[in-house]
């Protein structure tokens, strides 16, 4: 939702800026903007509609010569308020043109202040939340007990302000500043020697520094060159925490890699990012091992003492939660019940102390998980966040954390960072099973090496990429695809499903297949690929009969089947039209293969149709705002 980067430094303010836009467009792409401040009393502004490219041709055409400067900032947008147009494009500045300021977020009271700045007879140009923010610091400088002070007047109009946001302002007659601040959303410092940088994404400023500083809930930042104060929107400095960290990927870990699409990249990334998140969470001991978790800070008397677990997530993490529920359940006993994040609080959900509420987020930032995680808060629930990103609010909330550790996920639609969930998922699963002592130490030992056995799984399930290549080629002309599956491959369905829908902007419906006969069945016509995802034949056997009889069902009907089973199950094949092998594994580890064709698949039938698979139309990599 919204990339920003500043820079204050000794650079071209521009290239790095430009260059930091690019590696974070994923996260907004109606539009991009650029101020640029020439240390003369100058501010340099360019916008322009559409993604980057549109931008860089404006600068190209204007020339970069009257963009000169050490200190400047960018956006990326993805529109909320007002429509993606140039009018609309950050950044927005003042009347006087000398101030402007780039916004990620809400802010939920701007009808009010805009029309307190219209009453004041000041003009506003846009249609968004943001503009007002610009104007109301402006008036800040000029009058008032915060006049003339350029920090104090951002910091009074901050203390105004409702909603989730992240705001950026620069003034051109303090062109070695920059004033930044967050709530809800995310923004982080970059340290460097003689620059500093701050932006929503630490890909922004990667190629020049590792060091960084996560700031928390309603902090705002003032840099310069050589330093960074951190305070609260009152300006106080003492107390305020703030968490120095080291980045621990490169650069290379947020470029393509010779792929055509980050996307790509990242599905061939998969095995690692699945090992990655399982390193270092067993130990042996003189019980033969034990799970361990990231900074868990819940003890096991504590999980011991849980009589119910919640999952909140939306998109994808969901469908990881979906299948959390099917490992916890059958490892510990416990009741499990999946929601989705948008609707938990509104519900009214029956929580205390003896819940455990599970948050899976792979930004840590989503609105909709960052508001139920502070009402199981309210509620004295206990709450385990699982995260890709170091630091960010949903952990620092949560009373624990489980990091994934995939790295920068830089498509939209979530693929590593979707597997590394579904593996922590199990971590929880089998911690909680250890600390009750529903399964012996042998047994979570046992489970744990199996699931550490799935990254080479996981790599013999791409080595049939070309084959689902092949056969999403010959479908992307089709209006509808339907996804079916029972138990793990529900989700794996649904998930299926939703990829189809974001990359290639296809009808496309998940299914339970028991649930076939009772209405979807009747969209079964002559040719509809409908693709099945098949249990093991030596795991529930009573299942794998049933799913083989659906299949019979819609085959008879017309559909074309894509059916993917595991190897050897050649009871499937007579009644498959297309048939993808995966190796066999265990049935609760079954969907770490399974959903990896059907990303392949949702990804070539988008570039067949000549979609941007890393940047899906309307679509944002993170959701920051309700």
């Amino acid at each position: 939702m919204c990339g920003i980067v500043g820079y204050v430094g000794y650079r071209d303010a521009l290239g790095v800026v430009v260059d930091a836009l690019r590696r974070m467009e994923y996260r907004g792409y109606d539009s991009a903007g650029v101020a640029i401040l020439d240390g003369q009393g100058a501010l340099a502004v360019e916008r322009k509609a559409g993604k980057l490219a549109n931008l860089e041709a404006e600068l190209a055409e204007s020339g970069v010569a009257s963009f000169a400067g050490t200190t400047g900032m960018g956006h990326t947008r993805w529109a909320t308020h007002g429509a993606p147009t140039d009018r609309n494009a950050h950044p927005h500045r003042d009347g006087s043109g000398k101030i402007a300021v780039v916004h990620n977020g809400i802010i939920e009271n701007f009808a009010p202040l805009r029309r307190e700045l219209e009453d004041a007879g000041i003009e506003l140009h846009s249609d968004t939340d943001t503009e007002v923010a610009v104007h109301l610091v402006a008036r800040a400088y000029a009058d008032g007990p915060t006049a003339g002070d350029f920090p104090a007047s951002a910091l009074a109009v901050l203390r105004r302000l409702e909603g989730a946001f992240t705001l950026v302002f620069t003034h051109a007659d303090h062109p070695d500043v920059i004033v930044a601040a967050r709530r809800n959303t995310p923004l982080v410092v970059g340290v460097g020697k003689g620059e500093m940088f701050i932006a929503s994404d630490v890909t922004a400023f990667i190629e020049h520094t590792r060091e960084a500083v996560e700031l928390g809930q309603d902090q705002a930042v003032v840099i310069t060159s050589d330093s960074y104060r951190v305070t609260d929107f009152a300006g106080v400095e003492e107390g305020v925490r703030t968490r120095p960290f080291t980045i621990d990927w490169d650069l290379a870990a947020a470029e393509k890699g010779g792929h055509d699409y980050f996307m790509l990249k990242e599905i061939e990334e998969q095995p690692t990012a699945v090992a990655d998140t399982l390193i270092g969470h067993f130990t042996t001991d003189e019980s033969g091992g034990r799970i361990v978790l990231d900074e868990q800070r819940l003890a096991d008397q504590e999980l011991r003492e849980f009589d119910k677990v919640f999952v909140v997530a939306c998109g994808s993490s969901y469908h990881a939660g979906l299948l959390a529920k099917y490992a916890i359940e059958h490892w510990t006993r416990l009741p499990v019940e999946v929601e989705l994040a948008s609707e938990f609080r509104y519900r009214d959900p029956v929580l205390d102390r003896s819940t455990l509420v599970v948050a899976i987020s792979q930004s840590g930032e989503t609105a909709d998980t960052l508001e139920a995680v502070r009402h199981a808060k309210e509620q004295k629930a206990r709450v385990l966040a699982i995260c890709n990103t170091n630091g960010a609010q949903i952990p620092r909330e949560s009373d624990a954390v489980l990091y994934t550790r995939t790295g920068p996920e830089i498509g939209v639609a979530s693929t590593k960072a979707f597997l590394a969930q579904v593996a922590a998922n199990y971590l929880v699963g089998l911690a909680l099973a250890q600390a009750r002592g529903t399964k012996y130490p042998d047994e979570v030992a046992r489970e744990f090496r199996e699931l550490e056995a799935m990254p080479k799984l996981v790599e013999r399930v791409l080595e049939t990429a070309p084959q689902v290549r092949a056969i999403a080629r010959e479908l992307a002309h089709v209006p509808t695809v339907l996804f079916l599956g029972r138990h793990v491959g529900y989700p794996v369905a649904l998930e299926g499903a939703l990829k189809l829908k974001e990359l290639a902007y296809m009808h496309a419906e998940g299914f339970a297949a028991g649930e076939l006969k009772h209405g979807p069945i009747a969209l079964i016509e002559d040719g509809l690929p409908v693709i099945v995802v098949m249990p093991s034949p030596k795991g529930r056997a009573v299942l794998h009969s049933k799913l083989l009889s659906n299949i019979r069902e819609i085959q008879a009907r017309g559909a074309r089947t894509i059916v993917i089973a595991e190897e050897g199950d050649d009871t499937v094949r007579p009644f498959a039209d297309d048939l993808i092998e995966i190796p066999s594994a265990p049935t609760l580890f079954q969907p770490l293969l399974s959903t990896v064709p059907l990303q392949i698949f949702a990804a070539e039938v988008a570039q067949a149709r000549g979609y941007d698979v890393d940047k899906p139309r309307n679509l944002a990599k993170s959701v920051t705002v309700e």
